[in-house]
Parts: structure tokens; C-alpha cells; sequence
């Protein structure tokens, strides 16, 4: 349940908070005074979406919050959220089009968000009444009232695999001369990449010897000097052997002390290195040989391989990979009537398990349907539509991504008229009703605490008008109800009624949200029956509309 919406630099409202109750709130006000900037407001604290341009004139950001209680136990928990007893959501948004979120202090994301919003409101909007025009949302509304999730998978299981089984056969079927350019180029590509004979791992090999050919010169230096360093030569002694001689005059005193003892075994770890170090050395000087055609080629290779990367991929092993795709195209093309003939029969198993499934399902929705008829008739007969028939209209159709059936919601709102589709008969005030009767029948299978009715009554008058606030008083005993009226036979029937007001003030237009008294409803209600000009006849007749709205809610009590 809604208890309290903030709403700071939301378009004309510039600070408002508005507590709500349980049971039916109502909010009233002139055109234009900011009624449904009330919904903007709740709609984008839910996380729906909210433009820059919602921000009020000379603002560099707006803030919307709003607390729930009575959180149904686990309705987070998909999403890491824990159970509480409220939930405070915040949603600032910024004047260069970021958003910060949060649910009790914890940021998110505005698709989360949206996701708890979901969960919490529904919000019926006025233009909403639209899409039943639209029949190919009927058989969305079908589905979400039956609920049958498990058939609902089970085909789409099937109709995916049908569908994976028709897109290989697509590939395969292709005419001749298709085919001849294609196995001209598969074998072109494999040739080329054959004749190449790749090596995983050897581009890195490559890139590496050929840094060391490309300074062989300097190594060569480096490694001769330092090997003269070590070894010397016939004219001069080296490192290692000046080690030895230092080791030969030590050791004939090494004996006569400890500190003589250490140094020459000091000595005789270094020359045992060193002597190590010079043979290493002696190796590298020996092993590192190379010729100017060795560089060439290979210069060659690596010069081949950067032209197969920009055709094949970036890596040999990508290469190879692409080599092996290539053969594998090549043979299926080869072996393609055969493999054609075989994903032919599985397509045929595959189509009756999808028509199986597909008449499970579509027997399902026609039970349903009847179900769903009856509840609506029951519905649109209590908002003063008496006469109405409402069919759910059934006809097969190549199987889809939905099924088999085409689903049209058809209806005759006269005695005498012939079931008809409901865009080409209903009227504004038609729809209304039907939308509203829909909402409620689908509202009983559904957690959400609290809806909310944006003018739903637009087209509405007279009696269905008695009708529509009637309804809407028995759905906020199991529901909480907001609805912004222009009607005073709705407003007359809500437990809590606020006005909308709007004003100015230095300058700038601003929006005043006011929870009404009982004598001050009276005044709203006669505004709302007569305009400015109140007579104390209009305050007699909201009185009695008042008096009637108190006794039919007793009645539901």
C-alpha cells in the first residue's frame, strides 16, 4: 500500500507531500491544475519513464519518493532485496538526463526499480483503454489472466526447436549456381590457408627470432666481449683465470687463520660461478649463429602471415580455427542432400510436437475464455452495460511464436446487434468500462496493492458514472484505489479526497495538493457539478452525494 508520496520540482509542483489512505483516494482539481503530473510523479518514482523536460522551469534536478508498507513477504527476493516491514524509493533526475535510485537508502538501477514498481502499483491510464483497440494485444490479456506458464513453456521449448531445425535446412537450401560459387570460394580460402601450413604458437616464435636476427650483430658483440672478459686470450688472461690465480696464492695461508680460511672460500665460490657463467656464455657464443638468408626468411613468414590475418583473423590460431569452420561448411555442402533428408524427417517430428503442444495450449485458452467472459460480463453488467454481449473469438492460424490461435475480443453493446470487433462499435465511454472490468478481473490473481485510475472515466456520465464509482468502492475493500476524477459521482465515493489546486505566486506558477474535510468535499463536489458559481442548491446535492456514497459503502462493509 501507497502511504506517502514527496514530490520536489516535478513540472508546475514545486514541493508537495501527499499521505494516502487505505480504501479509495480520490483527487480532483480544474483542468490543467496538475492532477496527473501526480501520476508523472508516482509513475517515475516506479521506475518508468521520466524525461529531463519533467523538471520544473529553473530547477537543475527533480526528487520523487515514496513510502510502502505491507510488502507482501519475498516480493525482492529474486533481486537480493529483503523483507521489510516499508520500503522508502527515491528517484532523483537531473537536468543532463542521469538518474540516482534507491530502495531504503540502497542504490539501483531504473530497471530494477521499474521491476519493484511492477510489483507494487498498477497504473490504469486513460489513453490505456486504447489498446484494446489493438487486437493483437488481446491474446496478451488472455494470457496473462489464464496463467498457464508450464504450457505456455512447453511450446515455446518446441516451437524454438522447430525453428532451429527450419534455419539449418534454410542454409542448406540454396540453387546450384549459389552452391558452385560457394564451394569455389570454401576451397580458394582452405588452399590458401593449407599451403600456408600454420603452426599454433609460432607467430610468437617467429616475432621473437626475429627480433634476436634483426640485432644479431650486437648480441654477437656483446656475447665476444664478454667471453674475452671471462676466458681472455693467448695474449692476455681472462677473468676466470685471474680467479684461479688469486685461489692459488691464498691458499697457501689459508691454514694459518679463520678470517684467511673464509676468504678463500669466499674465492672459491666466486670462481665456481664465474666459471659457470663463461662456459654459459661459451654456449650462447656457440649456438647463436645465423646468416643473412636465415632474417629473409624469416622476414618472408612473418610478412605472409600478416597478409593471411587481414583476410582470415587476427591470430594464427584464429586462422586455423576459420580453416576448420571452412572445411566443415565444404562438407556439409558436400553431404548437404543427405543431411538435408534427415533435417526434413526431424522436421517433421519437431512440427507435430509443435502442433501438440500448440492444441494443449489453444484448449486451455478456450476454457479459459469462457471463464474470462463470464467475469467480464459480470463486471461491465454492474458499470450499467446491461445489454452487452463479450465474446473471446477464436480462429487457428500458422503456428507462431505465440501459438496457433488468433485471439479478437468481439462484442455487441446493443439488444438486436450482432457480435462485432470492439474497435469498429465501442464508444470512448465503452472502453472505459471494458478496460476497467478487465482490470479488476485480472487485479484478483495479482499481488500489486494498489492501483491507480488516471480520468479512466473520461466518456462517462449519468448512471454508468453511479456505476463506475461503485465499482471502484468494492475494489478498494481488498485493493487501495487512486483515482484522479473529473466526476462527482466518483469522488463522492472515495474514503479520502484530495483537491489539486494551482496558483501563483511571485511569478511562478505553482501546484498546492490538499487533503479535503467533509464540508470542503461538499464545496469540491458542487465546483465539480456547477462550476465557479455555487449555489447552495449544488451544496445540498453534493451533500446527497455524499450521504449516498456513505450508505452504499456500508452496504460493502
Amino acid at each position: 500500500m501507497l502511504d506517502l508520496l514527496h514530490i520536489e520540482n516535478i513540472a508546475i509542483i514545486e514541493q508537495a507531500d501527499i499521505t494516502f489512505r487505505p480504501g479509495f483516494n480520490a483527487l480532483t482539481g480544474e483542468t490543467g491544475a496538475g492532477k496527473s503530473i501526480v501520476i508523472d510523479a508516482l509513475s517515475a518514482v516506479l521506475g518508468q519513464r521520466a524525461s529531463r523536460e519533467l523538471i520544473r522551469t529553473g530547477a537543475d534536478h527533480a526528487f520523487v519518493s515514496a513510502v510502502f508498507s505491507q510488502i507482501p513477504q519475498g516480493l525482492g527476493a529474486d533481486m537480493g532485496i529483503e523483507d521489510a516491514e516499508e520500503w522508502l524509493l527515491q528517484r532523483e533526475i537531473y537536468a543532463d538526463g542521469k538518474n540516482a535510485c534507491r530502495l531504503n537508502g540502497r542504490p539501483m538501477t531504473v530497471t530494477q526499480l521499474r521491476t519493484l514498481g511492477n510489483r507494487l502499483l498498477n497504473i490504469h491510464g486513460q489513453h490505456d483503454g486504447q489498446q484494446l483497440l489493438d487486437e493483437t494485444q488481446h491474446i496478451i490479456y488472455l494470457d496473462q489472466y489464464g496463467r498457464y506458464a508450464p504450457l505456455q513453456a512447453a511450446y515455446s521449448e518446441k516451437y524454438s526447436a522447430l525453428q532451429e531445425i527450419q534455419n539449418k535446412i534454410s542454409a542448406l537450401q540454396m540453387d546450384e549456381a549459389e552452391k558452385a560459387r560457394r564451394i569455389d570460394t570454401l576451397q580458394f580460402q582452405i588452399n590458401d590457408l593449407e599451403r600456408a601450413d600454420l603452426q599454433a604458437g609460432e607467430e610468437e616464435e617467429l616475432l621473437q627470432r626475429r627480433n634476436l636476427l634483426r640485432n644479431g650483430e650486437k648480441i654477437i658483440s656483446a656475447i665476444q666481449g664478454a667471453d674475452y672478459c671471462l676466458n681472455g686470450s693467448d695474449q692476455s688472461d681472462g677473468a676466470l683465470s685471474l680467479l684461479q690465480q688469486a685461489q692459488e696464492q691464498l691458499s697457501s695461508v689459508r691454514n694459518m687463520s679463520e678470517s684467511f680460511s673464509q676468504l678463500y672460500d669466499r674465492l672459491e665460490a666466486v670462481y665456481s660461478e664465474v666459471y659457470d657463467i663463461a662456459y654459459t656464455v661459451q654456449d650462447k657464443k656457440d649456438e647463436f649463429d645465423f646468416t643473412p638468408n636465415e632474417l629473409d626468411a624469416v622476414e618472408s613468414r612473418c610478412d605472409q602471415l600478416y597478409r593471411l590475418k587481414k583476410k582470415y583473423g587476427a591470430t594464427v590460431e584464429d586462422m586455423l580455427a576459420y580453416l576448420e569452420r571452412c572445411r566443415q561448411e565444404l562438407d556439409q555442402i558436400a553431404y548437404a542432400d543427405d543431411t538435408l533428408a534427415l533435417l526434413q524427417k526431424k522436421q517433421e517430428k519437431a512440427m507435430q510436437a509443435v502442433l501438440s503442444a500448440a492444441e494443449a495450449l489453444s484448449k486451455r485458452r478456450k476454457e479459459v475464455a469462457k471463464e474470462l467472459e463470464q467475469k467480464i460480463l459480470t463486471e461491465l453488467r454492474e458499470l450499467n452495460m446491461g445489454c452487452i454481449r463479450f465474446e473471446v473469438a477464436f480462429s487457428p492460424k500458422k503456428p507462431d511464436a505465440s501459438g496457433m490461435d488468433e485471439v479478437r475480443f468481439l462484442m455487441s453493446a446493443n439488444v438486436g446487434e450482432e457480435l462485432r470487433p470492439i474497435q469498429k462499435i465501442a464508444s470512448g465511454g465503452e472502453l472505459a468500462r471494458i478496460m476497467l472490468a478487465m482490470k479488476n478481473v485480472f487485479s484478483q490473481q495479482e499481488e500489486i496493492g494498489t492501483m491507480v485510475f488516471d480520468e479512466v472515466d473520461t466518456g462517462v456520465s449519468g448512471r454508468a458514472a453511479q456505476k463506475v464509482a461503485e465499482k471502484m468502492a468494492r475494489i478498494s475493500r481488498r485493493k487501495q484505489v487512486l483515482c484522479v476524477t473529473h466526476l462527482p459521482q466518483i469522488a463522492a465515493m472515495a474514503d479520502t479526497h484530495f483537491s489539486v489546486e494551482k496558483g501563483v505566486s511571485g511569478g511562478r506558477t505553482f501546484t498546492k495538493v490538499q487533503e479535503l474535510t467533509r464540508q470542503q468535499r461538499r464545496e469540491e463536489l458542487a465546483r465539480l457539478t456547477g462550476g465557479l458559481q455555487i449555489s447552495q442548491t449544488m451544496l445540498d446535492g453534493a451533500e446527497e452525494l455524499l450521504a449516498a456514497a456513505d450508505d452504499y459503502k456500508k452496504t460493502l462493509a
